[in-house]
């Protein structure tokens, strides 16, 4: 008799069918933290807690039960403050493993490794596998799935990161997201790195691709055979709403819901704007607008039930189901 697959999440492992209906790629906090700590009189912990408490339960009213933290390294990832929020909400939170740069990486890294004036074995990727495996410094919690990025071009630090992520997901099985720019294309540069590394494309969600409309780019990348991430509903600045949301129902009218994950990629607190300028520049941009706009934007556009449903709740549990072999 075989087990059933679990995902290991903030609070423990859960049932990979458990995971009931998720939003695949938000934030908890994404933050500085060496200026957090440099200014102090921006930052008030436990009213950061209650606010992000206040914010995901109100997330889990509208029947979301797990949401994925795309945070890594890089954007200020600190499980165990994550943890205390999640201590005071029942949602499951899966946590992530990687490096977010779109340039250099970090110059812990920068003498040594594949390529460097030290050179050696890439400690990126043992480090990777270990927050897999074994958990996240010291807080208990393992990740789940593993994390890149890519904007405008591969640079070098860009690629050596998304290396080190295809090694780490051979090595241990854990599903890839990758932050990309749909204006730029750069999810196909993503998949052809990864690709190259011997990754199954089917275990990777190309994310941000709901940023653009052009229809060709997004068939290519399911072509390929990755998810795409139709996951910043609500960044209207980036691309409107109706546009997002045309966009979905002409991919789902071809019967590709099965390739699609929705989101926000929205977080509780996000120190890259002054106080309120984020809520004037995107006030669509939170954890609820899907659920308050979209779908039923969605449904007017004709997507179905079942296809809702392939896209909330079926396509995260494959994506998180270990791969047989």
């Amino acid at each position: 008799m075989t087990s059933t697959p679990q995902v290991q999440t903030v609070r423990g492992p859960v049932a990979v069918d458990d995971l009931g209906s998720v939003l695949m790629h938000e934030h908890v906090f994404v933050l500085n933290e060496e200026i957090r700590q440099s200014l102090p009189e921006t930052w008030d912990e436990q009213e950061r807690i209650s606010d992000a408490v206040s914010r995901l339960k109100a997330l889990a009213a509208t029947g979301i039960t797990t949401i994925v933290d795309c945070t890594v390294i890089g954007l200020g990832r600190n499980i165990a403050r994550v943890a205390r929020v999640n201590d005071q909400v029942d949602l499951n939170i899966v946590a992530a493993t990687g490096i977010y740069t779109v340039s250099d990486i970090p110059d812990f890294y920068r003498y040594h490794g594949p390529g460097t004036l030290l050179g050696g074995a890439e400690s990126m990727t043992d480090l990777f596998a270990r927050e897999l495996t074994q958990g996240i410094a010291d807080t208990g919690v393992r990740a789940a799935f593993l994390k890149c990025a890519i904007e405008e071009e591969l640079t070098p630090g860009v690629e050596r990161v998304m290396r080190a992520v295809a090694q780490a997901h051979l090595r241990t099985g854990a599903p890839i997201t990758v932050h990309t720019s749909a204006r730029a294309g750069t999810g196909l540069v993503a998949q052809d790195v990864l690709r190259s590394e011997g990754v199954d494309l089917g275990a990777v969600v190309i994310g941000h691709s709901g940023d653009t409309a052009d229809l060709d780019y997004l068939h290519r990348l399911v072509d390929n055979g990755s998810y795409v991430g139709m996951d910043r509903f609500g960044l209207d600045v980036l691309l409107p709403g109706d546009e997002r949301v045309a966009t979905v129902a002409a991919l789902a009218r071809e019967g590709l819901a099965e390739r699609m994950v929705l989101s926000h990629d929205a977080s509780c607190h996000l120190d890259w704007f002054p106080p309120g300028v984020r809520e004037q520049i995107a006030p669509n941009w939170h954890y609820t607008h899907l659920h308050d706009e979209v779908i039923p934007a969605l449904r007017e556009a004709g997507v179905t039930e079942a296809q809702l449903t392939t896209m909330l709740v079926d396509n995260p549990r494959r994506y998180f189901t270990p791969a047989k072999g």
